[in-house]
């Protein structure tokens, strides 16, 4: 009977220990711990700040640098070579123009008030002596000698009125004039004039004019480009307009340029046909940039003759990638470049490739189509 005592008090004691004992351990389980940190730690636990990403230092492919006047890559031997300026008549018989399509930057301008304005091209080119064939080539005007020297460049033509003469007295004016080759292309002789091969070396050994920049080398690049990998927002800027036609008020060849999506350019036509060119494949003449700009003239005879007003200020556009937005220019000096600015006042950038700019008189302005 003692015995059976002592085992069922050893039980009750088993039992009240084990329930309270698990009730304490559940109650010590369930409750939060207590959090131990130092100011220390808890500075170390913030996520830092994401700082932007880095562009990669460009790498340029071995031997070859970026053109000053287009930003693509071309060969380092040319570095220092100056950029030809050739005068190209456009005039519908010098058609068909041969290297137009391989040139980097293509300048636009009424040529003459009579003949329905007729247009004439000023086409700039680094890499000459890689084009067979170049023009046909004609004659200069003021307004050429005066935008030739924003790019150190050399102007190629045949002959000019005696308005040239004081321009060619500048000491940072260098040009060659009648001294190309002849192709016999069945047209009358003032259309028969080009740019062939070994012309330019003799042009040099015959003359004092420096093939490489001299003391009158642009101080600036004259373009703010951006790479390919990087290009204009246009969207981002003040008054940006979708632009796939510019249609431009010169009534002689009614020159169009239409966006092609495709190539990301601005093909060329005049005369109600595609420019193109049989010395390059037969390539339409495309554009990556597109530079309008509204100036004034004047008159210097009853022959047509005149002169651009590009020593000055004025309004224009900026046109690539399908948009145009408005634009402001200015150029104080024979020598200074031409400085195009958006809006804000903030030198406009532009995208790698060639550009075309058209000097669209004040007068015809407001015929200018750009939509």
């Amino acid at each position: 009977m003692r015995k059976r005592l002592l085992w069922i008090l050893l039980a009750l004691t088993v039992g009240i220990c084990t329930t309270g004992c698990g009730k304490k351990d559940a109650e010590e389980a369930s409750a939060p711990a207590e959090e131990e940190f130092s100011t220390e730690d808890e500075i170390i636990a913030e996520e830092p700040e994401e700082e932007p990403e880095e562009e990669e230092p460009e790498v340029a492919p071995e031997g070859m640098y970026r053109s000053e006047l287009t930003n693509e890559w071309i060969s380092e031997d040319l570095k220092e070579q100056r950029p030809i300026a050739v005068m190209v008549d456009n005039e519908k018989t010098a058609l068909p123009h041969y290297g137009l399509t391989q040139a980097d930057v293509i300048y636009e301008m009424m040529n003459s008030t009579l003949n329905d304005q007729i247009t004439r091209f000023m086409v700039l080119i680094k890499d000459y002596d890689s084009i067979d064939q170049i023009g046909s080539v004609r004659s200069v005007r003021p307004t050429n000698l005066m935008i030739a020297p924003e790019w150190n460049a050399i102007v190629c033509h045949d002959g000019g009125p005696f308005y040239i003469n004081t321009y060619l007295e500048n000491a940072y004016v260098d040009h060659f004039s009648g001294t190309f080759s002849r192709v016999n292309n069945g047209k009358p002789r003032e259309f028969t004039e080009y740019i062939l091969p070994g012309d330019m070396d003799k042009n040099f050994q015959n003359t004092k004019v420096d093939r490489e920049y001299n003391e009158y080398k642009p101080i600036e690049p004259h373009f703010k480009f951006v790479s390919e990998k990087k290009p204009v927002n246009m969207e981002e800027k003040a008054g940006c307009v979708d632009c796939t036609l510019v249609d431009l008020p010169f009534g002689h060849n009614g020159s169009q340029l239409d966006y092609d999506e495709a190539s990301g350019t601005y093909l060329y036509s005049e005369y109600g046909s595609a420019h193109k060119d049989p010395g390059n494949g037969n390539q339409q003449l495309a554009f990556k940039n597109v530079i309008l700009q509204k100036m004034t003239f004047s008159q210097l005879d009853a022959h047509g003759y005149l002169v651009w007003n590009c020593l000055g200020a004025g309004e224009g556009y900026y046109i690539t990638d399908g948009k145009a937005i408005p634009i402001s220019w200015v150029k104080d000096s024979e020598q200074g470049r031409t400085v195009y600015r958006d809006t804000m006042g903030d030198e406009i950038q532009v995208n790698t490739g060639k550009t075309y700019i058209g000097f669209v008189a004040d007068t015809r302005w407001n015929e200018l189509v750009v939509q």
